[in-house]
């Protein structure tokens, strides 16, 4: 990832997100087989190559690399974005955090990715139909990197 395309357009938020993003995903095996510790040193060596990257281009702004478990399509992803950590691109609420093993754990603990299961789904009507109030619904555990010439 740290030789793919960047662009870092602060106007054009919408074409970083298409040309610095990108999803991975792993089968059971290869969720046995990896470690936290190696994805971690993967996405800290990839943060690196983007900052010297950044650094090579010229670009004098802002630059943030982030990582993320995407429970829905059980997939880790990752970006980098002309903003900084607490400004990042998602619709809903999220949560930087300082341990990225916490994001990859997530990832290679889930054991049915990209699943919801339907007792899940029964159990959230049967709440709805008692109108109970809904559950806090757990922001998104975001790691980010700052990788732009301005801290």
């Amino acid at each position: 990832m740290a030789e793919e395309p960047l662009t870092l357009e602060p106007g054009g938020r919408r074409v970083e997100w298409e040309t610095n993003t990108w999803s991975l995903g792993a089968g059971d095996e290869d969720r046995q087989s990896l470690s936290a510790a190696e994805v971690v040193v993967a996405f800290e060596q990839t943060a690196a190559g983007i900052r010297e990257r950044i650094r090579v281009l010229g670009f004098p702004g802002v630059a943030t690399f982030y990582v993320w478990h995407d429970r829905q399509a059980g997939q880790l992803r990752c970006s980098t974005s002309s903003v900084p950590p607490e400004e990042l691109p998602f619709n809903g609420d999220y949560v930087v955090s300082d341990h990225l093993g916490l994001v990859v754990e997530g990832f290679l603990a889930d054991s049915m990715p990209g699943v919801v299961v339907w007792s899940d789904l029964d159990d959230a009507e049967s709440r709805l139909e008692q109108a109970m109030p809904e559950p806090e619904i757990t922001p998104l555990r975001v790691w980010t990197s700052r990788v732009g010439a301005s801290h």
